[in-house]
């Protein structure tokens, strides 16, 4: 009688590794979204230069040296290679995460949503020294909220799906 040869891995741990695809799949989509729409928007706008699309939507070219709300974009640099050692940081503890809880569906896109648009906005770090922006919505022009990009948005959707999550945990 034959005897099968032993892998150094489990059947679990070839499972879990394949289940990762999805979520950086989705993570990678977000990424090349991400990136040709801002690849887009620099070949068609000036820097500042602004389109009206509707009553409360602007595309504008923005660029951020800072992160969120231009914190710390006034900074003389350094902030730079901050944002983008913490979103490495970030995309590399959320795979583990990934890898960790992979049948967690809604647990896995929030984090996959999450860490495309962390890693897209460390790419223009890496490649201008700035985030490109140019997501403008406004209240006539009263209000102008922070102008933005996919990245910034995969992120904000990704942190609400997040606390959906939790909230959803909770009440199990």
């Amino acid at each position: 009688m034959a005897t099968k040869k032993r892998s150094n891995f489990s059947a679990g741990s070839a499972t879990s590794g394949s289940s990762l695809i999805p979520w950086l799949g989705l993570a990678t989509i977000i990424i090349l979204f991400d990136q040709v729409s801002k690849i887009t928007i620099t070949k068609l706008f000036a820097y500042a230069e602004s389109l009206s699309i509707t009553s409360f939507f602007n595309l504008t070219l923005v660029y951020n040296k800072g992160a969120a709300f231009s914190f710390l974009a006034a900074e003389s640099g350094w902030q730079r290679y901050f944002f983008t050692a913490i979103g490495l940081i970030a995309a590399a503890y959320i795979t583990y995460l990934l890898k960790r809880h992979s049948t967690q569906k809604l647990f896995c896109a929030a984090l996959a949503m999450i860490m495309g648009g962390a890693l897209g906005n460390v790419i223009d770090r890496l490649l201008y020294g700035h985030v490109i922006d140019f997501l403008d919505f406004h209240y006539q022009e009263i209000y102008h909220f922070p102008a933005f990009n996919i990245a910034d948005s995969a992120i904000v959707v990704g942190a609400a799906l997040f606390i959906l999550d939790e909230l959803r945990r909770v009440k199990k």
